[in-house]
């Protein structure tokens, strides 16, 4: 035997076996081979397989309905984090000149308060009282505790002339510690849509 055919032999004829499928492991199921090379091996493996698939699925299915049981509240982490994100909020848009909180420069509107400033400078007892109001609001509002010893919203916010942009500044700012928390997005648009509700009794000047 030549070099030639020797190394056609030992190289080129295993390369073709391997190619071809030829004594390897894996194999083409739809000419009747399979990739185990045995069939009942394949069949016990795709049945695995589809379990796991099976049980993952119902899993998440699980899960979904789970969050449906649970509710905004409990979502959010209950107490201990509506508490978290209405310290957060609070202390942020206290700080955000365009939300205004403190009234700076806005006067009482009408004809007997025409020049009387709404201009609001809390001492921390006062910023206290508002956040422990703002998480009894967001309790109730969002299927938690409903005791909320507050003045009504309308009430509260009155005389105040909250226009439009200050109000979408605050609505930022609590997207802003929404992500913070790393609130899940679903949660996030479920808070916001209440706070978007309460816009009507808030903004005076639009």
């Amino acid at each position: 035997m030549n070099t030639r055919n020797t190394i056609f032999r030992i190289v080129l004829v295993p390369a073709i076996l391997i190619l071809t499928g030829c004594g390897a492991g894996q194999k083409n199921q739809s000419r009747g081979f399979f990739t185990s090379g045995d069939r009942e091996a394949d069949q016990r493996a795709d049945q695995r397989m589809a379990n796991a698939q099976q049980l993952q699925a119902t899993g998440n299915d699980a899960k979904q309905a789970s969050d449906v049981q649970r509710s905004l509240y409990e979502r959010l982490g209950g107490e201990q984090g509506v508490t978290a994100l209405v310290d957060d909020f609070v202390n942020r848009a206290l700080a955000d000149p365009r939300v205004n909180w403190k009234r700076l420069n806005v006067k009482e509107g009408g004809v007997l308060h025409h020049d009387k400033s709404v201009t609001w400078n809390p001492n921390q007892a006062q910023i206290d009282e508002m956040k422990k109001h703002i998480v009894q609001f967001l309790s109730l509002s969002t299927s938690g505790p409903s005791h909320y010893d507050g003045k009504e919203i309308k009430q509260a916010h009155a005389g105040m002339k909250i226009t439009n942009p200050e109000f979408d500044a605050a609505v930022g700012d609590m997207k802003a510690s929404l992500d913070k928390l790393r609130i899940p997005d679903k949660e996030q648009r479920e808070l916001l849509a209440i706070i978007e509700s309460t816009r009507e009794q808030i903004v005076e000047v639009r």
